[in-house]
Parts: structure tokens; sequence; C-alpha cells
């Protein structure tokens, strides 16, 4: 009787741990290739959709990256990969050596999915960036590139908000520069001029701006570089979607990456932040996509996010 109750604990233990990894969060999420940048949104077919960039082996730094990824989930658990949406082959205008494919974002409006994305035309990579636009009516593939936004500095990071009122707007930055602005109804034109975003404190790029409660907030990373650590990821708050912002502080410490690039989602009812490390491959240049949940205090500000790899 021992034996047979030993033997029932243990098939027990057995499958609570099987029940337990099939309904635990793991991290990094994606794990069969190497992602970076991950620009979460929620569509209104009730799935959270996550835009990534694509890091490819061997690296050789951060200029072979190429690739779309577009990956989704309805519980947080199970993600399922739509595969490649674009790569810099299909960019008409971009350079001829292709790579360069940098952190994306996309929004929906009036019917269509605009994915904005950075890319450079010409050899002089740093001094020919464009902000490309491709339109899908899905919003996980057939993507088509229309152009690009005109008109611009060259700059990376592009980050479209929509805001309550259906008024959408533009950020972009790099190099501790950040700029911000409204953007024409067919959203692939600057309505007026850029602007700088005043307040922000030690800026560098990776600007994200989401909403809560009324209040705006762009969260960016930083330049930090101490001690073998690199960029944390900091953020402020406004009443307006172009500021002026006031800084608040640090919302997530480094990972084991020399970059980090995040974003901001609320899904089912819970805050979550995205963001990416070199957990899978302890090279800073393969990244891997990474979420864990985010929580605000009464006042608004917001709690430092607890890593759950990559430490």
């Amino acid at each position: 009787m021992q034996k047979i109750n030993s033997m029932r604990a243990g098939l027990f233990l057995l499958l609570l741990m099987s029940a337990f990894s099939s309904t635990a969060q793991q991290n990094p999420f994606i794990t069969d290739m190497y992602t970076a940048d991950p620009s979460a949104h929620v569509w209104s077919d009730g799935r959270l959709y996550v835009y990534a960039s694509h890091d490819i082996a061997p690296p050789r730094g951060c200029d072979l990256m190429d690739q779309y990824h577009v990956y989704s989930t309805d519980d947080m658990i199970n993600w399922k990969d739509h595969g490649e949406i674009l790569r810099a082959s299909q960019v008409p205008w971009g350079r001829k050596d292709g790579g360069f494919m940098w952190a994306p974002d996309c929004v929906f409006r009036k019917g269509t999915y605009y994915f904005y994305f950075p890319h450079p035309s010409g050899d002089e990579w740093n001094k020919t960036w464009k902000i490309g636009v491709a339109t899908s009516s899905s919003p996980a593939g057939d993507f088509k590139v229309q152009g690009y936004l005109p008109d611009l500095e060259s700059m990376i990071d592009p980050c479209v908000f929509i805001d309550d009122d259906g008024l959408a707007y533009f950020y972009y930055g790099g190099g501790g520069v950040c700029k911000g602005g409204k953007l024409m109804d067919n959203m692939m034109e600057i309505d007026g001029t850029m602007q700088p975003m005043e307040g922000l404190v030690d800026f560098h790029e990776a600007t994200w701006v989401h909403k809560k409660d009324g209040v705006y907030y762009l969260s960016y990373s930083d330049n930090n570089d101490k001690d073998g650590k690199h960029n944390q990821m900091r953020y402020a708050t406004s009443d307006s979607p172009l500021g002026p912002w006031t800084y608040r502080g640090i919302y997530m410490d480094p990972t084991d990456s020399y970059t980090n690039h995040g974003s901001i989602v609320e899904y089912k009812g819970q805050w979550y932040a995205f963001y990416h490390n070199s957990a899978l491959s302890h090279h800073d240049w393969l990244r891997s996509i990474c979420v864990d949940k985010l929580f605000y205090n009464d006042d608004g500000t917001i709690r430092k996010v607890v890593q759950t790899t990559g430490k």
C-alpha cells in the first residue's frame, strides 16, 4: 500500500509539474530564432501581436538585421509565429546590400495596418536613414512598401501613437535626440514640423508612447554604461502627446545585452513590459524578446519591472 501511495504521489507531482509548465510564461518567449525590439499591440481580433526585428547569425554587429517577423497570442503563454512580413530586398529605395532593418512599429487606422520601419537608402547608412511605411489589410501578412515619410532627419526607432480622438502622432530618435509630431490623415506625411521632446533625461533611443488614465507616458532606453551593464529603460509623463514631459525615473534595469528596446501595453486587464536580452545566445547582437508584468503605483508612477530571466 505504501508503494502504491508513493506511486500516486509521484504521478500527482508529475501532472502538477506538467500543468505548471504548460501555463507558465517562459522568457525569452521566442526561442527558435533571434529576435529584438518588440513592438506590442492589441488588435480588434482580441489577440496581442508583437512585431520584432531579427538578428542574423553569425552576428556582425547589428548591420545584418533583416526579415521582420510577427507573433501573436491570446493567453500570453502560447505564441503563434505568423512568419516573415518584410525584408530589405523588398524595399525599392533601400541600400543595395540590404540589412539594417532595425526596430519597427505598427498601428491600425481606418481599416489599414501601417508598418513603420527604419532603413537606409545608401551605403552611408548612418546619414541616409529613412522611415519606411508598408501597409496591409491584415495584421500579420501581405505588407507592401508604400514609400517613406518625407523631409525627416536621418534617425531611427519609429513609434506611432493613436490617441483617443483618432489623431495619430509620430516619434523617432537616436543619438540622444527624440522628436515627435502629428501625422497627416494619410499616415504618410508629417502635419507641420517635428519638434524636440522636452524634459527627457539621458535619452538614447527606443521611443515608445502609451496612455493610461488620461496620462501620456514616453518610455525609452538611456545611455547607461557602468560596471559592464548598459541600457536602462526610463520614462516620463505629460498631459499632452507632444509634451513637455516630466521625467519620472527608471522602470527597468539593464539586461545582459548591450542594448534594450521596449514597449508597454495592456492586455486583458494586465499591463506588460516587452524587452529583449541575450539569455539564449550570451552574445550582445543575438538577442531574444521577453515580456514581464508591469505594475503602476496609486500615483501613476511605474514600479520597477522584475525581469524573470537574463539577470
